[in-house]
């Protein structure tokens, strides 16, 4: 029996021995060992060239298109409407007539006021016949004065008739000019019955109809706005910009324009106009209105009203090494190794973080998986202006250089001199670079 123990003791050894050696040296089964053991994982990470290319910065801002040219119509006399020819989406020219007031009553006055202008002009007569008789009766009483005949009395009293007479001749003359001046303004009236176009355009608003009376505002109250003309081939952006990002907008600055109803096409313009006022939004917020006017093809018009965002480029710098903005990373300058952070003029002692991005450097070493072994060394770094996805850094790296550019999880775990692996690479395979020569840039982020 002892025997046939001792024979299953040594068969089990040999068998552990043989399963052992099997293990060692197949390469799938350790890498599938080694996911499991936390001191042999290497952490995986995406990497390119640092390459020399164009930047362009960029100011993001929502608003509304709107009509570059508008023109709301109201009544100069309050009156019924009694024709609207034109309805809303409707084309009129210049001088086309939109609307037509009730004019009995305007009229009306017209007749009035030159009744009255014959009126004042029958006592002006009267006024003339009095003054020529004052002065025939002056000039008589001065000469029976001159001999004796009259006492002074008489001639003061007949200075003080002709005095009268003339005052009211004046008074008569200024009666005629002011009746002049309704019988104007009753023509005026009259004519302002009769509303036409000022501009050639499209009817985008109608907010009355025939029967409705229409008022004149007032200092205080707003008037009847009867329609809206607008040029809808001559669109415009009337873009937000907040107050922190003003500064570097000017006008004649190319602009990209995303209208959400559009979905991703992008829309060409060129800045107009910078407001000088500052305005508050409905949150509080500080912003400065910036006319973008829209470029469009023959023919095409867009809805009034739309919601839009823009793109205004401010800024482009060329021949910079450019990076993916996730690449630069901020580290505490007390936690960066001495061999680092020592005599580098990259780092501003006075400053709490350092801004690092991790390079490659190859190590001679082999992954059991094959791919070859890097570690990653901080390399503090200056930058320069960004757009929304990519950073230029002016001073820290050379052209070529590899750098780490991702997953953003490991980037935030990096610690200098760690080793990694390339995600995706094969044995002895190059840092991970775009054969363009450009950084690679993430999908474009969608615009709300």
């Amino acid at each position: 029996m002892w025997k046939w123990m001792l024979g299953l003791l040594v068969f089990c050894v040999l068998l552990c021995a043989g399963s052992g050696y099997y293990v060692w040296t197949s390469k799938e089964i350790r890498a599938q060992i080694e996911q499991y053991m936390p001191g042999n994982k290497l952490t995986e990470v995406r990497a390119e060239k640092v390459m020399q290319g164009e930047l362009t910065r960029t100011i993001s801002a929502p608003g509304q298109i709107e009509p570059e040219t508008s023109v709301k119509i109201s009544a100069q006399v309050s009156a019924r409407i009694v024709a609207l020819p034109f309805r809303e989406n409707e084309t009129v020219k210049k001088g086309d007539v939109i609307v037509r007031l009730d004019s009995r009553d305007l009229a009306a006055l017209l007749d009035s006021a030159r009744a009255a202008l014959r009126g004042e002009e029958a006592r002006l007569e009267g006024a003339q016949a009095a003054v020529q008789q004052a002065t025939q009766e002056r000039d008589r009483v001065r000469k029976l004065a001159s001999s004796g005949d009259v006492a002074p009395s008489a001639v003061e009293l007949a200075d003080a008739n002709y005095l009268r007479a003339q005052s009211s001749l004046r008074a008569a003359e200024h009666a005629i000019d002011q009746a002049r001046a309704q019988i104007v303004r009753a023509e005026k009236d009259l004519d302002n019955t009769t509303i036409t176009s000022p501009m050639d355009g499209t009817i985008t608003r109608l907010d009355a109809e025939v029967g409705e009376l229409v008022v004149v505002g007032t200092l205080n109250n707003a008037g009847s706005v009867i329609m809206e003309i607008a040029d809808l081939s001559k669109m415009v952006l009337k873009a937000r910009v907040d107050e922190s990002n003003i500064v570097p907008v000017k006008e004649n600055q190319i602009a990209k324009v995303y209208i959400n109803a559009y979905g991703e096409r992008e829309f060409r313009g060129v800045v107009e106009r910078v407001e000088l006022q500052r305005k508050v939004d409905r949150d509080n917020t500080g912003y400065f209105e910036v006319w973008v006017p829209i470029t469009l093809e023959r023919g095409e018009t867009l809805r009034s009203g739309l919601t839009a965002n823009t793109d205004i480029m401010v800024e482009t710098v060329r021949d910079v090494l450019v990076l993916p903005s996730q690449a630069v990373v901020d580290r505490k300058i007390d936690e960066l190794p001495k061999a680092v952070t020592e005599g580098n003029g990259n780092i501003n002692r006075a400053n709490t973080y350092a801004r690092v991005v991790y390079r490659l450097e190859e190590t001679g070493k082999v992954h059991s998986d094959g791919r070859a072994v890097h570690k990653v060394v901080a390399t503090p770094v200056q930058i320069g202006t960004s757009d929304l996805t990519r950073t230029a850094i002016i001073a820290g790296l050379k052209d070529g250089q590899s750098v780490v550019t991702g997953p953003f999880k490991a980037l935030q775990s990096l610690r200098h001199d760690q080793e990694v692996l390339l995600e995706g690479a094969g044995k002895d395979a190059p840092p991970q670079s775009n054969p363009s020569g450009k950084p690679d840039e993430p999908a474009t982020a969608s615009r709300s």
